[in-house]
């Protein structure tokens, strides 16, 4: 009985400890050509009236997370994203959407109130430039421009801002 209660109590340490101390490392990638290069560059105008640059954007943690208005998924995970970006303002996050007209992409940025800026990539030329093959998918790049992490439909819903957390503590 001593021995269970022991085991307990340290199982509720380490839990307590882990909690408490770093964030959980983000779940392993999913697959992706791009994991480790690059993110490719590309300047678009967004849907809310500006222009998106990489090249212009600070040197830290970048988010490009596709989606589409009919990808159910895609729609489930939009508002988790927009809560990490009000959250972390200093995070860059845009969004690209797969829709066919630019309406379709804006009824997602106005059912979920997003903020960050968002483009229609128009005959999908920035997903085929990122081999987008499934959605939603988001891609986590660090400040030096590098694909780190690639969250695609399987990951848990937490997977991203995971990503985001461990990323954004390296140098």
């Amino acid at each position: 009985m001593r021995r269970a209660v022991a085991v307990v109590l340290f199982s509720a340490a380490l839990g307590c400890a882990h909690a408490g101390g770093a964030p959980a490392p983000p779940p392993t990638s999913s697959p992706s050509r791009l994991l480790g290069e690059a993110l490719p560059t590309f300047r678009r105008p967004t849907l809310q009236g500006a222009t998106f640059d990489t090249a212009a954007s600070p040197k830290q943690l970048i988010v490009v997370d596709f989606f589409a208005d009919y990808c159910k998924p895609c729609q489930r995970s939009l508002p988790a994203l927009e809560a990490l970006h009000r959250r972390q303002p200093g995070l860059t996050i845009v969004g690209v959407s797969l829709d066919d007209t630019p309406d379709r992409a804006w009824r997602s940025v106005k059912r979920h109130g997003l903020t960050f800026p968002v483009i229609h990539d128009a005959g999908n030329v920035l997903a085929g430039r990122m081999r987008v093959t499934e959605l939603p998918i988001s891609f986590v790049a660090d400040a030096s421009g590098r694909v780190r992490w690639v969250g695609g439909p399987d990951q848990p819903a937490d997977a991203l801002e995971r990503a985001v957390a461990t990323y954004s503590r390296e140098p």
